[in-house]
């Protein structure tokens, strides 16, 4: 029996090469390395997306919203590309053994396809399917020609529905180049591509932008119940700032290519006086670092690092602030006098914050409907073959 129709964002994260990859390997660990690298898949795509459906190689995940963040949505899918090639890496890493399947990791990568549309979901079997014309559209667009037009192996396709719910005004202008396909039953679909590749060498090479336990001068630390990325949402989103920080009263963004991210520079109101702040690093659920600028007399430029890391059961974060101690005397001094202002505009906020938060991982845990379950990796990869 369907359901009304509902709009929905989704999502299609494909482990590309891996039907080559098989061809030539032993298939105990190549199911295993695949195991492990659609849980991390599925892992870096949660709370945003749900999993509808494991298809083979691919992951088919959906989030029920007829609104969407387009910074927040690209955040999403870069994030999990970075934690794919991450896993990837440690996989490679970790593994003693010399058989093909370990030997040819690093032949596979990860594509996205992400569409908006109507869905609708429908008892089949004992299993509840999504279904309807945009379902059936963002699986044709898995098969495409992106790499034989663009060059790119890895990447992330946005429909033009999709940038149209985003707010992205100006896709080319944000780096994502326009790119068309036709169908048999659907006809021309047309779209913007993402190179991944370029977001994952970017994301390495900033990944030193970060102050740590040795150059701060100010540290503190809160745990929140709830995974980092719906931290991360809560710290950096201006909407939700307005709910927690103390003395806010606006938060004026100035992004760099249409979305937050390295370069957007913030203007936190308070009153008559705003602390303005420039985006240096921004790995999101893990690292932002920021240089401010105090609305105070004699006061330079200061480095502060926001560190989101997951508790071992990825239910909680603790949530860390670095202030990065200052080369002159002069600035050292000054920033010893802010301290207090600090702890109150940190200790007083994100204590606000704290049921914030829970109220959200609540609300969400309400809403959410269950998962298929993942494939377990036995790990056999891991340890030479006998």
């Amino acid at each position: 029996m369907l359901d009304q129709p509902r709009p929905a964002c989704l999502v299609i994260a494909d482990i590309s090469g891996y039907t080559s990859y098989l061809a030539g390997v032993e298939l105990d660990h190549a199911q295993d390395i695949l195991a492990d690298l659609t849980d991390a898949v599925v892992r870096a795509l949660r709370p945003t997306f749900r999993l509808a459906k494991l298809e083979g190689d691919a992951a088919f995940a959906y989030v029920v919203t007829d609104v969407v963040d387009g910074s927040a949505l690209q955040d999403t899918i870069e994030h999990c590309y970075i934690a794919f090639r991450r896993r990837l890496r440690d996989i490679g890493q970790a593994s003693q053994c010399d058989c093909n399947a370990c030997t040819y990791i690093p032949r596979l990568d990860l594509k996205f396809v992400v569409h908006h549309g109507l869905i609708a979901r429908q008892r089949m079997a004992g299993r509840e399917e999504l279904v309807g014309r945009d379902v059936i559209v963002v699986h044709r667009l898995l098969k495409n020609n992106v790499q034989a037009t663009l060059g790119f192996g890895a990447y992330a396709l946005y429909t033009d529905e999709c940038v149209r719910i985003m707010g992205l005004a100006d896709p080319a202008g944000a780096g994502l180049i326009e790119h068309r396909e036709t169908y048999e039953f659907v006809g021309e679909v047309s779209g913007w591509v993402r190179d991944l590749e370029a977001v994952w060498r970017d994301a390495e090479a900033s990944s030193a932008l970060v102050v740590g336990v040795a150059q701060a001068a100010w540290t503190t630390s809160f745990t929140f119940d709830g995974p980092p990325a719906i931290v991360w949402e809560w710290i950096t989103s201006p909407a939700r700032r307005l709910q927690w920080q103390i003395g806010v009263e606006a938060v004026n963004e100035d992004v760099t290519a249409g979305r937050r991210g390295v370069g957007t520079t913030n203007h936190c109101v308070h009153g008559r006086d705003a602390i303005v702040e420039e985006v240096l690093a921004w790995h999101p659920g893990e690292v932002l670092t920021t240089r401010f600028q105090m609305p105070m007399p004699g006061v330079s430029k200061l480095t502060r690092s926001e560190l989101f890391e997951a508790t071992s059961d990825g239910a909680k974060t603790l949530f860390t602030v670095r202030v990065q101690r200052p080369s002159s005397a002069k600035d050292r001094a000054k920033l010893e006098e802010m301290a207090p202002i600090l702890r109150h505009a940190y200790g007083d906020g994100l204590a606000m914050l704290a049921p914030m938060i829970e109220a959200d991982v609540a609300a969400r845990s309400a809403r959410a409907v269950p998962e298929p379950e993942l494939r377990v990796s036995a790990r056999r990869n891991l340890t030479p073959r006998a």
